[in-house]
């Protein structure tokens, strides 16, 4: 579904990675992973995997357009044989939505094999591509993260293992990144030193697991071990786990991305030692203290509103209720309504239950506004079913500067908040009364853990990039 029409947050993608060290098959096990992790990306998915015990150019892959169960069949997984592997589920900000650009992205070298899976974008991409075409790099896909392989494989001839050619990569990328790299016997996990994106270890019998989020643990029945800190590599070979921090910032430096809490992760994950469900409570919470207001019924836009609105109610006293049911069968690559049709793609996804809100004044806690576009919709609907007032809180900050760090927040001059007061939002949205989340308190919904807030105050952790780096490359 195209972002201009639903007005929501896109995320780039979700990464899973496996070594069975007792020689099972690991396809099956990184299909689940991925389909735990498949509300991270619904654009593309592939799988790659390999057998750590055979040539070492022997690679097995599979990847397509759509959702896991889409491009998956149990024929195709049986056919991915393997005891080590990687996959990846794509949504895009930095490249067209095109099979070439779905990953993990498998790389045939002097050394043997590559498979990469990136979470993130590199704010340099542009700048290293551009030096790798002029000596002549030819490449297949239009992402950052063919980038990222290409460093890889480049710095792999100048050292003796892969892990030293990841962490000279690190120096030469800059930006947000979760990445597993395969190679022919070893998985490694790498987070950039900021911490923008997730990833976790988990263990199950005698394979170990590398996964943005640990929901993806949960579904294949492995234990969580720990997050991979900011900075950090790890290597999972036959010996077991080595730790490289050399990269690692110190810790006030450190900037995760606060939308993982506000919106991109699943409720049932723990990110960095923080519940994702505890942060939404207490952003509902925290809504309902400082902008508290009379009314009959707290109700959430799904999914990641429902949290923040139970949150509201606790805090409020005001019953909490359902006044949405979504489509669950509808993901982003739905044929969209044309221009001159009247179905409205909002309205495909959520009806309002009118039983449940007529006559009623009701909080309806959503997670953030882009463009405005889809909450004007969403009030009107719950107006036309019967409610009598409709007042919005929203469970993150304005957004007033665009996002370089793989959240596609648009340009400054797309985003409803600028150059606005909260006012004229209210207007444009049809709202009786609107609030949001106090930046202030965005720390403390995460228990101080540093967090990017540069979306809300155009203060990046790093100097963002002086050209827009958001599009493709064509040229």
């Amino acid at each position: 579904m195209s972002r201009e029409n639903f007005d929501k947050l896109g995320e780039e993608c979700g990464v899973f990675g496996i070594y069975d060290f007792d020689g099972n098959d690991v396809a099956s096990t990184i299909y689940y992973g991925l389909f735990a992790l498949q509300h991270r990306g619904q654009e593309s998915c592939g799988i790659a995997t390999a057998d750590t015990n055979g040539p070492k150019r022997n690679i097995c892959t599979h990847k397509g357009m759509g959702l896991c169960n889409e491009v998956f069949t149990p024929e195709i997984l049986d056919g991915l044989k393997g005891d080590i592997g990687v996959g990846h589920v794509r949504y895009s900000t930095a490249g067209e939505s095109t099979r070439e650009n779905a990953q993990p992205l498998v790389l045939n070298y002097v050394k043997g094999i590559l498979g990469v899976a990136h979470n993130g974008n590199l704010i340099n991409a542009l700048e290293l591509r551009e030096e790798l075409e002029q000596t002549g790099a030819i490449f297949q896909t239009t992402i950052d993260s063919e980038v990222i392989a290409y460093h890889i494989a480049r710095e792999r001839i100048k050292v003796d293992s892969v892990e030293k050619a990841v962490a000279n990569a690190m120096d030469k990328i800059k930006g947000a990144y979760s990445l597993i790299v395969m190679s022919p016997r070893k998985l490694i996990g790498a987070r950039d030193p900021y911490g923008f994106k997730p990833l976790c270890i988990g263990k199950r019998d005698n394979a170990y697991i590398l996964a943005s989020e640990s929901c993806a643990l949960d579904t294949i029945g492995a234990e969580f071990v720990r997050d991979v800190r900011p900075g950090e590599i790890v290597v999972i070979t036959k010996d077991g786990i080595k730790s490289n921090c050399e990269k690692c910032l110190p810790r006030e430096q450190e900037a995760r991305c606060i939308f993982e809490y506000i919106y991109f992760a699943r409720p049932d994950s723990r990110i960095d030692g923080v519940d994702v469900y505890d942060s939404r409570i207490q952003a509902g919470r925290f809504l309902a203290q400082d902008s508290p207001v009379e009314a009959d019924m707290v109700v959430g836009v799904p999914e990641s509103g429902n949290t923040a609105a139970l949150g509201y109610s606790r805090e409020s006293g005001i019953p909490y209720g359902k006044a949405f049911v979504k489509n669950a069968y509808v993901g982003r690559t739905f044929i969209k309504p044309g221009q001159s049709s009247r179905e409205s793609s909002v309205q495909i996804k959520l009806n309002v239950i009118k039983e449940a809100v007529e006559g009623k004044r009701i909080i309806m806690i959503d997670d953030s506004i882009v463009r405005g576009t889809t909450s004007d919709r969403i009030v009107s609907m719950l107006r036309d079913a019967g409610a009598t007032e409709v007042h919005v809180r929203i469970s993150s900050p304005p957004f007033l500067w665009p996002c370089y760090f793989g959240t596609d927040i648009p340009a400054r001059e797309q985003l409803i908040a600028y150059n606005r007061t909260i006012e004229d939002i209210r207007k444009i949205i049809g709202a009786d009364s609107l609030g949001y989340l106090k930046e202030e308190r965005l720390s403390e919904m995460v228990k101080g853990l540093p967090i990017c807030k540069g979306c809300f105050t155009g203060k990046y952790p790093m100097e963002p990039p002086t050209r827009d780096i958001r599009g493709n490359y064509e040229k």
